[in-house]
């Protein structure tokens, strides 16, 4: 759990996948955001009931099963807005009573919190990341020292290169980082700044090398749990 005075982000670990499912709750209006419902969301449905927290928004990261089976549950009990990423929506193609589309650089307000969307494609073309105060919601575009597969329909390990070399640039290195899955159980949260000396995803200084990295050599070398890598040891995986 990640609290400040305005906002607090729990962070329940649901299913067979170690998904992360968040509720951001702002505390001016009681109200809150539950992103990436899925699997268990009775328990982040009592979660909200016990602390008198009405979920007003639905927050999707990506289209992918394991992060939005459990959208229509969440709907019988409420009703939430759900807010993804146009270009994520062309992606999925699935009918969603009125969902709110939006772009890179938009806002949304829940209560007086305001989260920033990121558009982050390479693991879809449409993942999104969400930025509020000095926290990042990243889904499956970033992991504590992993990244999302580009390999299944959608993904592009260019686009995903582009996407960590640019995040990795504008955020500050005190920004905490909250994955999509607990891949890393012995550190469920980070610091970008800990993932840019740990994170081999973020070593790579050329597209080329991330490619071979991320498609060739990464799923090869290492399992989950992830643990820290440093950059002369996933330069000299590539080139064995």
């Amino acid at each position: 759990m990640a609290a400040t005075n305005n906002f607090t982000i729990h962070a329940l670990e649901l299913g067979p996948m170690e998904n992360f499912v968040y509720l951001l709750h702002d505390h001016s209006s009681n109200t809150a955001a539950i992103v990436d419902p899925a699997w268990d969301v009775e328990e982040v449905l009592s979660l909200a009931n016990d602390k008198g927290i009405r979920i007003t928004d639905i927050l999707l990261t990506h289209s992918h099963h394991d992060h939005v089976n459990g959208i229509e549950k969440v709907l019988e009990h409420t009703d939430a807005q759900i807010h993804l990423l146009k270009a994520e929506a062309r992606f999925w193609g699935k009918s969603l009573a009125q969902p709110k589309l939006h772009h890179g650089g938009d806002r949304i307000e829940i209560g007086q919190t305001a989260i920033e969307i990121l558009h982050t494609p390479g693991h879809t073309p449409g993942s999104a990341c969400f930025h509020l105060g000095n926290e990042l919601i990243a889904g499956d575009t970033l992991f504590v020292f992993g990244c999302g597969r580009c390999d299944l329909q959608g993904g592009d390990p260019e686009q995903m290169f582009s996407t960590l070399k640019r995040i990795k640039s504008e955020l500050p290195g005190n920004t905490i980082l909250h994955p999509g899955h607990n891949y890393s159980p012995a550190h469920p949260t980070s610091t970008m700044d800990t993932q840019c000396e740990g994170n081999p995803f973020l070593h790579f200084d050329n597209a080329e090398d991330f490619v071979e990295y991320r498609m060739h050599v990464h799923d090869r070398i290492r399992n989950t749990p992830y643990e820290a890598v440093s950059k002369e040891q996933a330069q000299q995986s590539i080139t064995r």
